[in-house]
């Protein structure tokens, strides 16, 4: 947009380096060109300000796929306004000489045009592809008829305007379409990762399994050598008992050898022994024997009462004391009669 300046009852423009302007009084041109600077009179000045660099058109817009399926289409457009005065007479490219701005919508007019120039070759395309080559390999056609059809577009001529470039951004289906389509993809990508985790998980067991086969070779040799060490202590105190029996047998032997000369000697000395009190008892029995009879021989000489007196004698000897005794004329009759008798 130009920039308007008031002096007293004069304006003063001056435009930009991409902006074509045209001062007309009473249908003269007065100014002409880009980046003009004047000075004029706001009463009989017909300004013209046409933009001359390159302007962006973002296209939206709905096709239809041969199979029925609806696709949305996101497209740009770089267009210029390559002849100026031709725009500016075909289109309302004026500005207040006030205030400089524009009083009509030019732009819109030329973006209007080309958004319908840029869908119907795009629609043709589509209406004739499927949906699912449309998604894969359909923006490179739909880029090549849009580019061919905004070039070749006599209608854009007229009007001073060409067309840069055309590029399609994307193609897409609506969103539960869309999803639907991503879900084989979805299930590859998610079998893939499934693939991945269960191979990692078959790596770690196969890590844990020669983990655990380590291990238990080293409970194995562990245990066998525990048993060589098991077995030679076993061979260790076995040959200590041997050893340990001989010894005692050897003493055992030297013991019994020295126990039985002892017994020997013992028994010899007890026989004599034996043999010397049995000889003592036989002479000490012949000699009481030998007195027995002598006595039983002097006996046999005496009367009988004097028998009966030393039997008597004989036998008080053997009678307990006797602190009193108390004798009876009938006891002393008695026993005077018996010894008479």
């Amino acid at each position: 947009m130009a920039d308007v300046t008031r002096r007293l009852f004069l304006r003063h423009l001056r435009s930009v380096p991409t902006s074509w302007v045209r001062h007309q009084v009473k249908g003269r041109v007065r100014h002409e060109g880009v980046g003009q600077a004047f000075w004029y009179r706001p009463r009989s000045a017909a300004l013209s300000e046409v933009p001359t660099g390159d302007l962006e058109l973002p296209l939206l817009f709905h096709a239809r796929t041969v199979d029925f399926s609806d696709v949305t289409v996101q497209a740009t457009v770089t267009y210029r306004v390559t002849d100026p005065a031709l725009a500016a007479q075909r289109l309302d490219f004026s500005i207040d000489p006030r205030s400089g701005k524009a009083e009509g919508r030019p732009l819109q007019q030329v973006a209007t045009l080309l958004s319908e120039m840029a869908q119907q070759p795009a629609l043709d395309v589509l209406a004739r592809i499927p949906l699912a080559d449309a998604l894969t390999a359909g923006i490179a056609p739909v880029r090549e008829s849009v580019s061919a059809a905004l070039a070749e577009a006599a209608r854009l001529a007229d009007i001073g305007v060409s067309v840069v470039s055309a590029r399609v951004v994307a193609i897409r289906p609506e969103p539960e379409l869309e999803r639907a389509l991503q879900t084989p993809t979805r299930e590859a990508v998610q079998v893939d990762a499934d693939k991945a985790t269960y191979a990692r998980r078959a790596q770690a067991v196969e890590q844990e399994r020669a983990i655990a086969e380590n291990e238990l070779q080293n409970k194995i040799e562990l245990a066998r050598r525990e048993q060589q060490l098991v077995e030679q202590n076993g061979a260790n105190s076995r040959r200590r008992v041997e050893l340990a029996a001989a010894a005692e047998l050897v003493a055992t032997r030297g013991k019994a050898e020295r126990d039985g000369i002892a017994a020997t000697a013992t028994a010899e000395q007890d026989r004599l022994l034996t043999e010397a009190k049995a000889a003592g008892v036989r002479a000490l029995g012949l000699a009481e024997g030998e007195a027995e009879a002598a006595r039983l021989a002097a006996y046999r000489e005496l009367s009988p009462a004097v028998l009966h007196a030393l039997a008597l004698r004989e036998l008080a000897g053997q009678l307990p004391k006797i602190g009193q005794l108390t004798v009876s004329p009938d006891v002393v009759s008695d026993l005077l009669g018996r010894i008479a008798r």
